[in-house]
């Protein structure tokens, strides 16, 4: 079942904001994404049921994947992918359009936020799911940006949240 009160969301960094960029085989990006894996079915036991990913490159896609692998030990639980606008991905390089069209057709749900790009539609995005959660998980390295101005509108919102530091 969906629901804020059984929903929770996701927000952290980009690749370019990540000690490790795109080398996902550094072992600091392992170990977070395990703390990730950790994060989710932490939730999934606190009764979470519904999780939102704005299906961004770098920590968000890590969020979905660890929610899909949660799947197998928790089948009744959903993703949701909350997007931005319609050419998210527009300008990604292959392989992370690919594993993004992956991620999508294993989602239970899509939320377009809006068709078209404009300069606010990532921070649409990250209110929709804030405002449709009750719990958020943040990759935050306490720099400002997207993801700061996210966790501090989820605390403005009495969202309960966990951060897992980089």
């Amino acid at each position: 079942m969906r629901g804020r009160p059984t929903s929770c969301c996701f927000t952290g960094h980009r690749p370019t904001k990540l000690p490790w960029g795109f080398d996902e085989t550094d072992e600091r990006c392992t170990a977070l994404k395990k703390r990730i894996l950790d994060a989710v079915e932490a939730a999934c036991e606190e009764g979470y049921t519904h999780f939102i990913c704005g299906m961004a490159m770098g920590c968000d896609l890590y969020f979905a994947e660890a929610v899909l692998a949660a799947k197998e030990r928790f089948p009744h639980i959903t993703l949701e992918a909350a997007i931005p606008c319609l050419t998210q991905t527009d300008g990604w390089p292959d392989e992370q359009k690919e594993r993004y069209a992956r991620i999508l057709a294993a989602c239970d749900y899509e939320t377009v936020v809006q068709e078209q790009y404009s300069r606010d539609c990532m921070q649409r995005r990250n209110r929709y799911m804030v405002d449709h959660a009750a719990l958020l998980i943040a990759v935050h390295d306490g720099l400002p940006g997207g993801t700061r101005s996210t966790v501090l509108y989820a605390m403005r919102r009495k969202l309960m949240v966990v951060n897992l530091p980089i």
